[in-house]
């Protein structure tokens, strides 16, 4: 901790003391630490940055398209292009294209070299709280009360949204910069010599910080509610295994009575389920039998039908009767049938 006072006071416009007021130690009263403002304050000039710088390659430039020279035969150089690099009016390599100069800086850091930037100030002594009254903007009054409290130099004068006469009163002077309390940054206080705060704006920033903290608490805190959720399905199986564990030890005979009756029930649904599906199936199993017994005994019929008219013993007279083996015209099993190849030639 810092020895910078923890009480101060309270000036008017004219410079005489009008009471005091208690810097929060929280904000005001913490070692300032240099490497964590240092990197923020790079943060913040990075992400002011626009980005948009952009040079041509030597594909992007216009012109080039032909080759300067026949590749062999004059003695200079091979060259396939004028817009190469190493020519005048040729492409860059490597420039600058554009891109974002973002850096992600965590939440706690912003306000650790928020708080660092505070504290440096209110160690030196720079942090004055000034009341002002004034019915209308006038930068003429500005200036007056700045004199009266003592402020040479730069000076950021810390306002609340809603304080828009002081706000315009102050913002033509040069050496002074307006801000409010929610842009307030290390890069603005630690640029200018002098913080001046209203009461008003003072306890806001008090505010602020209270609920930044609360958000920060409960983003830490969220994890562990969700684990907690999830643990919750498993922690009541487990006091449901609890309880029948305890009711086994309780009671066992009614516990198993109860299961076996559960069982029965179960055994009974399922042996009704069974017959209801056999009882089924078998019915629906007979009457295709019935039916492709009478369709059968219908074909028996249309064939006996059909070989009653035929003739030739039987055949029909449509050709649809049993066919006939054919006689073999080859009587005599002596003869051989001819041959397929002509007749062969005497051999002597």
């Amino acid at each position: 901790m810092s020895s910078s006072p923890a009480t101060i006071d309270v000036r008017r416009g004219d410079g005489t003391r009008a009471g005091t007021v208690d810097l929060p130690a929280e904000l005001f009263g913490i070692e300032p630490n240099v490497p964590v403002m240092h990197q923020v304050v790079v943060a913040q000039l990075a992400a002011a940055r626009a980005g948009t710088h952009n040079t041509k390659t030597r594909s992007e430039v216009r012109g080039g398209g032909a080759k300067p020279w026949r590749q062999k035969g004059t003695g200079r150089a091979r060259q396939g292009s004028t817009r190469a690099p190493n020519w005048s009016g040729g492409g860059a390599v490597f420039g600058p294209k554009p891109r974002s100069y973002e850096q992600r800086t965590p939440k706690k850091m912003k306000r650790l070299a928020l708080v660092s930037a505070l504290s440096d100030r209110a160690r030196e002594g720079r942090v004055v709280v000034v009341e002002l009254d004034l019915s209308e903007p006038s930068t003429r009054a500005a200036r007056r009360a700045l004199e009266g409290i003592g402020c040479t130099g730069r000076s950021l004068l810390v306002l609340t949204d809603d304080d828009s006469t002081t706000g315009l009163s102050f913002r033509n002077l040069v050496e002074v910069h307006v801000t409010v309390v929610g842009e307030l940054s290390p890069y603005d206080i630690l640029r200018h010599d002098w913080l001046l705060f209203t009461p008003a704006s003072l306890a806001a920033l008090q505010r602020l910080d209270e609920v930044s903290i609360d958000r920060s608490t409960a983003e830490e805190a969220a994890p562990e509610v969700e684990e907690e959720e999830k643990a919750a399905p498993r922690e009541r199986r487990r006091a449901g295994r609890r309880r029948r564990r305890v009711l086994e030890e309780e009671a066992p005979e009614e516990v198993e009575d109860e299961a076996a009756a559960e069982d029965d029930e179960l055994e009974d649904e399922e042996l009704e389920d069974a017959t209801e599906k056999a009882a089924t199936g078998s019915a629906g199993y007979a009457e295709a039998i019935d039916e492709r017994s009478d369709e059968i005994e219908e074909e028996v019929e249309d064939l006996e039908t059909d070989g009653g008219d035929g003739k030739d013993g039987g055949d029909g007279g449509d050709g649809r009767g049993a066919r006939r083996r054919r006689p073999n015209t080859n009587e005599s099993d002596d003869e051989a049938p001819p041959s397929r190849a002509g007749p062969q030639s005497e051999q002597p």
